[in-house]
């Protein structure tokens, strides 16, 4: 029992993680991409760590058949979630729509194989 309680811990933390690397990466590119936004060091030591902190959990720990395509969509949820954020503080970046839209879609699709919505 104890054991299954610590590898959901450990797929959320993971699934955590996932999102912080979204959210880093979408730092990164935007300061490359959006005019205004100012670089910083800050989202790549995130990322740099996330992605180090969920490659040892990969190691230590099985990984559930369901965790790739869950981590995946958190990562998208993210960056996309971040990315309209950001269109909406800048609006002469485009739209927000599609990434909120996006980002909507996501989080159902995770809450319902996490085990949040609907039965």
């Amino acid at each position: 029992m104890t054991d299954k309680k610590e590898a959901l811990a450990s797929d959320k933390k993971s699934l955590l993680l996932a999102l912080v690397c979204g959210m880093s990466g979408s730092a990164l590119l935007s300061s490359l991409s959006v005019p205004g936004y100012s670089f910083s060091i800050f989202p790549l030591i995130c990322l740099v760590l996330a992605v180090q902190v969920i490659y040892q959990n990969y190691l230590n720990k099985p990984v559930d058949e369901d965790f790739p395509l869950l981590g995946l969509g958190s990562f998208f949820i993210g960056f996309f979630g971040h990315g309209a954020f950001l269109k909406a503080q800048y609006p002469e970046a485009g739209s927000n729509f599609f990434s909120i839209i996006f980002t909507l879609l996501l989080l159902v699709w995770v809450g319902r194989k996490l085990g949040y919505l609907g039965r």
